[in-house]
């Protein structure tokens, strides 16, 4: 595995179970992740992680002609279907937009799917798992970029959308000063529960520092911090919005910024809208995909350029990687 200061320039990540343990130690040898600059042809990440459980359900046929020549039969059949009233109803049903959608699923029965994908239960199914294994890639790779520039000992670390404290719990064990939030308050309760289980043991020579929680949006963070580190929120933003978020999360870093997202191709545009066709419960909140052109422009508008880059992958789990320093 690879992952690229530049398209010309690799480096190498090295797998230490120690940054990710919540996560199960053994993970089943059919189930692989790369992480490269090319780009793979593959069902997208979390942008559709809401979606692919209802995909697994298809037959391995129709999965094959979806790989093969009936990709252009399907273009053509998505032209008469409307996603976009499903999703406006949704939001209607809870009283407000994307964010109000978002908090209400997080804190529903996208708080319970998400707790077991995020955790160590057998109870999940193959795409959950897989994406379970992914999720964790993209955290290993995230503290070795960090721990790659010495010891995390007092750094202080925002950790915007921390979930059930995947990112945060680690982080708190190599010593750094984590302030973590999400949106939603069932996800900071398990995270808060998570930490205090797994650091009150203490980490070795260094004495962690319990992460300070709270439930926040993104556009509510303030504050200043070393890093900033922000991953596979920006989904629930469409471009013109996460431009702006983008923007709030540079203000807000010191010397670095590392977000993850979905990139936006042809190819995982047309497959997120092929799960639009099988809606399920589990579909509840709008995925945007977004182009690393555009988070890059972004980033160069407020003076940020991106150092280091790179695509964690599984079957079906696809986040671009960047990480962000001042100019």
């Amino acid at each position: 595995m690879s992952y690229s200061v530049s398209l010309s320039s690799p480096i190498h990540f090295h797998t230490n179970s120690r940054f990710f343990s919540t996560f199960p130690p053994k993970l089943p040898n059919k189930l692989k992740t790369t992480v490269t600059t090319t780009t793979v042809a593959a069902i997208p990440p979390l942008s559709t992680a809401t979606s692919v459980t209802d995909l697994s359900v298809l037959d391995s046929t129709t999965v094959a002609l979806i790989g093969g020549g009936s990709v252009a039969a399907l273009a053509a059949v998505l032209s008469f279907t409307d996603p976009e009233r499903r999703r406006r109803l949704q939001a209607e049903e809870v009283g407000g937009g994307d964010k109000e959608v978002v908090r209400n699923y997080f804190n529903n029965s996208g708080f319970q799917r998400w707790k077991k994908i995020y955790g160590e239960t057998d109870d999940v199914n193959k795409v959950q798992l897989d994406i379970r294994l992914g999720h964790s890639k993209t955290v290993e790779n995230v503290m070795k970029m960090l721990t790659d520039d010495g010891s995390l000992n007092g750094v202080t670390v925002c950790d915007a959308g921390c979930g059930t404290g995947c990112l945060s719990i680690p982080l708190a064990k190599e010593g750094a000063v984590v302030s973590a939030s999400d949106i939603s308050a069932a996800m900071v309760a398990e995270a808060e529960k998570q930490a205090k289980e797994q650091l009150t043991a203490g980490n070795g020579d260094i004495a962690p520092v319990m992460p300070k929680f709270e439930v926040k949006d993104l556009e509510s963070l303030d504050g200043k911090y070393d890093t900033v580190v922000c991953l596979d929120v920006l989904i629930h933003y469409p471009q013109n919005k996460a431009d702006g978020m983008i923007a709030h999360l540079a203000s807000l870093a010191e010397n670095r910024l590392i977000l993850s997202f979905a990139p936006k191709t042809f190819y995982y545009d047309l497959l997120k809208r092929i799960g639009e066709l099988f809606p399920g419960p589990s579909k509840a909140t709008r995925a945007y995909l977004h182009a690393e052109a555009d988070v890059e422009r972004a980033l160069n508008k407020v003076g940020w350029k991106i150092r280091k880059r790179g695509l964690i992958t599984t079957q079906f789990y696809f986040a671009r990687l960047v990480e962000a320093v001042p100019a």
